[in-house]
């Protein structure tokens, strides 16, 4: 198990969701260039601090007994990351207060420490948020690994907060420096909305959606070809974003039963207003989780799924293949699991080896729908 050993503690952490023999580890450089800088600080004892997407609770977990820590991001899998390596080091879940990224802040804070997360519009959302819960005193500082560190992550910074200095880089990380200055408050651009021709749909789209500004490629081709004459089916959107395939389905099949899940809080905020728009008060369940985790063994009918082939910047088909795992489980004999992927992905031969039936329903140059029955 990696060790972060630093100033504030030695704590044995792990990736959420684990992966065997994986070597990925739950901190990088600029954790510990974050903690290392704040271990030359004068720290005022049990200071009001923020952290913002905290990968798998490095930072959180470090600064837990030091500081009054509260931690926000727009994952969940990264929050049960935190929540396990507190249990892993024996550090009371009461010593860090999580709040979802649609959730408001409980400032005002002595120390805003950042992780500059993929989705840049998640980051000026949480600035601009943040604008009201600091004071000109407030430390600010980012961090980042160069590689993933755009200049436009700065200009944001600057934009809504104030000057920005830049750190020397120490091993292949940065740290960004930010001194608040008095600013009028900005109002978010986000949610921002698209509109979908068949069927005729406005789609409402938080800053932590994927694909906000239009309809992904692989979704809308999946979207001609979703199964029709369900019934009353159990039917789950898996990794559902703006809910928008789960939405379809419920349109063309009146009867069937919906639930959605995703691990992005604004993901599940975008689809519980997109539903609510489309199909008013037809009942619903939608909500953020790990999956398909907390669904009951041979319950479901149907699963849809456009899995994700990335969990925060490692890009790889892990997620995907634990949401196929998940399926098969949730789903009852003879249920049928529906992915659109990649061709180049090679998704059927891995859904080979856990269903018994694998059938490919349509393919254009890019992307290739499949059916697995269990």
């Amino acid at each position: 198990m990696p060790i972060l050993n630093t100033s504030f503690a030695q704590l044995d952490l792990l990736r959420f969701p684990e992966q065997p023999k994986t070597p990925l580890q739950a901190f990088d450089a600029a954790d510990e260039y974050l903690l290392k800088h704040l271990s030359s600080c004068s720290l005022a004892s049990h200071a009001r601090t923020l952290i913002l997407n905290d990968n798998f609770g490095a930072l959180a977990a470090s600064l837990a007994t030091k500081m009054q820590v509260h931690s926000s991001g727009d994952s969940f899998l990264a929050h049960q990351a935190l929540r396990n390596n507190l249990d892993n080091n024996q550090l009371s879940q009461d010593s860090i207060e999580i709040i979802q990224a649609n959730q408001t802040f409980q400032g005002p804070y002595d120390y805003v420490l950042i992780r500059i997360p993929k989705i840049l519009a998640l980051l000026e959302e949480q600035l601009i948020r943040l604008q009201s819960q600091i004071t000109q005193k407030t430390i600010i500082i980012a961090a980042g690994m160069i590689k993933h560190l755009p200049r436009s992550a700065g200009d944001l910074l600057e934009r809504y907060i104030g000057p920005v200095q830049a750190s020397l880089a120490e091993k292949k990380a940065r740290l960004l420096f930010v001194t608040p200055t008095e600013q009028a408050q900005a109002s978010s651009p986000y949610p921002s909305e698209y509109q979908l021709e068949h069927p005729k749909l406005i789609l409402s789209n938080h800053a932590g959606v994927f694909c906000r500004e239009a309809l992904d490629i692989g979704t809308r081709f999946f979207l001609q070809h979703l199964p029709t004459d369900l019934g009353s089916a159990q039917v789950a959107d898996l990794g559902c974003g703006n809910g928008v395939l789960g939405i379809v389905c419920a349109l063309n099949n009146p009867q069937a039963q919906l639930r959605m899940v995703d691990e992005s809080y604004m993901a599940v905020q975008s689809a519980q207003e997109n539903w609510q728009r489309a199909l008013a008060e037809r009942p619903v369940i939608i909500y953020a989780g790990d999956g398909l985790a907390a669904e009951p063994p041979e319950t479901l009918d149907l699963i849809l799924c456009n899995p994700p082939f990335h969990q925060q910047q490692v890009v790889g088909d892990f997620l995907a293949r634990r949401m196929f795992q998940q399926s098969h489980r949730a789903l009852k004999k003879g249920g049928q699991l529906w992915i659109v992927g990649n061709r180049h992905l090679g998704y059927h031969v891995t859904l080979k080896r856990m269903f018994r039936d694998v059938q490919q329903i349509a393919a254009n140059a890019k992307f290739v729908i499949f059916k697995a029955i269990k």
